[in-house]
C-alpha cells in the first residue's frame, strides 16, 4: 500500500492537527504524519472519502487543497511558522530559509505568495510574531526586550514599532488589556482571504 500525501489550508496550530487525526481515523484512515499543513495517511485515499474528510474539516475552517499554486502556499505557510517558532534558532534570514527549504528562488515564493494572498511574506512573518507576541506577553513571564529578541528584532523599539502597526496597541498598553483574545491563525488566513476579493 502507497501512503498518500494530503496538503490543508489553515492548519496553524496544535488543536488543527488533534481535529485531523481524529477526522482521519473516523473515516478508518490511518495517519502517518500529522503536521501543520500536510498529512500523511498509510493507505491510498478514494474521491469519496476525501470528500468526506474534506466535509469534516471545513466545520473548523480547515480545506483540502488540490492545485499546485495552493500546496505551494500552504508549504511557505508551514515554513514561516516553523521559522517563527525556532525563536531565532534559525540563524538565517527567511528568504534564504524558504531557498533551502522549498528549492525554490525566493523572488519566485515572494511573487507567487503575494499573488495568492495579497500579503508579502514579511508581512505574514510580521502577523505572526506579533500572535507569539501576544501569547508571549499574555502567559508567559519574558519583559518586552526578552520577547524582542526571542522574536529576532533587532532591538526593543524595532519590535514595539510593529506591535503597534499590526496590533494598533503597544505592548504596554496590550499588557495593561490582557482581555484581548489571541486572534486564531485560521483568522489571520481568513482576513488574507478578505482582503483578495
Amino acid at each position: 500500500m502507497k501512503p498518500t500525501k494530503i496538503y490543508i489550508k489553515n492548519m496553524a496550530c496544535e488543536s488543527c492537527k488533534v481535529v485531523v487525526t481524529e477526522a482521519l481515523e473516523e473515516l478508518h484512515l490511518t495517519p502517518v504524519k500529522v503536521e501543520l499543513g500536510e498529512v500523511v495517511i498509510k493507505e491510498e485515499i478514494n474521491v469519496e472519502k476525501k470528500q468526506k474528510l474534506n466535509r469534516i474539516i471545513q466545520k473548523v475552517g480547515l480545506e483540502i487543497v488540490e492545485s499546485k499554486g495552493g500546496i505551494l502556499i500552504e508549504k511557505i505557510k508551514k515554513c514561516c511558522h516553523e521559522y517563527v517558532n525556532a525563536n531565532s534558532s534559525i540563524k538565517i534570514n527567511i528568504s534564504d530559509y524558504l531557498t533551502k527549504e522549498l528549492n525554490l528562488d525566493y523572488n519566485y515564493l515572494s511573487n507567487a505568495f503575494s499573488n495568492v494572498t495579497s500579503c508579502t511574506i514579511i508581512n505574514y512573518i510580521n502577523v505572526i510574531k506579533m500572535e507569539k507576541a501576544k501569547e508571549m506577553i499574555l502567559f508567559e513571564e519574558s519583559n518586552f526586550s526578552e520577547i524582542a529578541t526571542k522574536l529576532n528584532f533587532s532591538s526593543l523599539s524595532a519590535f514595539s514599532t510593529q506591535f503597534k502597526k499590526i496590533t494598533g496597541f503597544s505592548p504596554s498598553h496590550f499588557k495593561n488589556l490582557k482581555k484581548i483574545r489571541r486572534k486564531a491563525i485560521q483568522e489571520i488566513n481568513e482576513e488574507l482571504e478578505e482582503k483578495k476579493h
